[in-house]
């Protein structure tokens, strides 16, 4: 009689699950597997987070990649919101950084050269002769050990060690990354550095967003940046120094506007250095408090996207060098403008202009930021 009994209960638990899905919580996590190995045939990981909404986020610790962000439209369908590649060896063979953690100087430098306490420093150059994203082996292309940790909101805790004169930069600097799937559809990054010499920082994600699915380019999307300012550039990308009012210009979004409407305009200079918006905005709240940055509205699939951070700026860039040649995990080639980024940092090229906010870590300081992307649909 027990065993027919316990058979029944069971019986109704799985009907009740199969026939309403919707009303059964999933389970929260972290769970990893083996996504491939290093040339050194070291092993890299793959961590699966998930909440008690049902969204999905992977992480690798090569890199720091988000590889895979899966979030329901309004109807609740999931679907990918982030642009990444297949598999392992796609990522090793080098991607247009669909995800990674960048550093330890995310963004440009210019001609690889600063000065620290009056002492000039060199550093590897890539991208138009420039110091870009790290250098030519930046934090992207590192494997991080990797702590779990199993709560009812997940998170994975990434740490690496970058030696004293890794790129040229000086001081040995430790460093930790924690991603944290929230209860609430959001995905917190928290970033921790530490010092043993003067030293720069400007940690990022550089994750490429599309709110469609992946089904179209991100010209329809509309966004909005609490930012009445933003940086020009010379034609290799380096800020000018100035801090330009966005009003009648291309760059003004403190108004929820579409990111198609003026991004081809010719007749704008920035527009043409950039192939369109590659471009650092200054917030209007220049404190070290967490506070929203942008908004990104999807106005098919409904999704919806709040950022929040601790940064000064963020540098909006809109795929303008993607050209279809790459093929997403989706099995759509990413075509130009097919993805968003929204990179929170300090400015670019800040250790040569010192009215830019300092990016200077000092022995016995802390480095920490935090962005939250926060997901939901209307």
């Amino acid at each position: 009689m027990k065993i027919l009994s316990f058979f029944l209960f069971a019986s109704s638990i799985f009907l009740f699950a199969f026939i309403f899905p919707k009303l059964v919580k999933p389970k929260a996590g972290i769970s990893k597997e083996i996504f491939g190995k290093m040339p050194d045939g070291k092993e890299v990981h793959l961590f699966t987070l998930t909440n008690t909404a049902g969204m999905e986020v992977k992480i690798t610790n090569y890199g720091g990649y988000i590889v895979t962000w899966k979030a329901p439209d309004r109807t609740g369908k999931q679907e990918y919101i982030t642009l990444g590649v297949p598999t392992f060896a796609d990522y090793l063979k080098g991607t247009p950084v669909f995800g990674p953690i960048i550093g330890r100087y995310g963004n440009r430098i210019a001609k690889g050269k600063m000065v620290l306490d009056g002492k000039e420093y060199t550093l590897t150059t890539n991208g138009s002769g420039n110091h870009m994203h790290g250098g030519k082996i930046g934090f992207d292309k590192k494997v991080w050990a990797a702590t779990l940790v199993n709560n009812p909101e997940p998170a994975l805790k990434l740490q690496y060690t970058s030696p004293d004169g890794e790129e040229g930069y000086p001081g040995t600097l430790a460093v930790e990354v924690t991603y944290t799937l929230q209860k609430n559809n959001a995905l917190r990054i928290d970033y921790k550095a530490t010092t043993d010499k003067v030293t720069v920082v400007n940690l990022t994600n550089h994750a490429y967003f599309n709110l469609s699915g992946m089904k179209r380019d991100v010209l329809n999307q509309e966004l909005m940046l609490p930012a009445s300012k933003f940086l020009p550039t010379d034609r290799t990308q380096i800020p000018t120094g100035e801090l330009k009012s966005v009003a009648g210009t291309p760059f003004d979004f403190t108004k929820p506007t579409v990111i198609g409407n003026r991004i081809n305009d010719t007749t704008d200079t920035q527009i043409k250095y950039g192939h369109g918006y590659d471009h650092c905005w200054v917030f209007n709240d220049q404190s070290k408090k967490l506070k929203l940055g942008a908004t990104v509205y999807e106005p098919v699939s409904g999704r919806f996207m709040e950022m929040y951070t601790t940064e000064p700026g963020v540098q909006i860039y809109t795929g303008n060098h993607l050209n279809g040649k790459i093929q997403g995990k989706e099995g759509v080639p990413y075509t130009t403008r097919f993805g968003l980024c929204l990179e929170t940092q300090h400015f670019p090229d800040s250790p040569n202009h010192p009215n830019f906010p300092t990016t200077t870590l000092r022995p016995g300081e802390t480095y920490q930021s935090t962005t939250v992307y926060k997901l939901s649909a209307k």
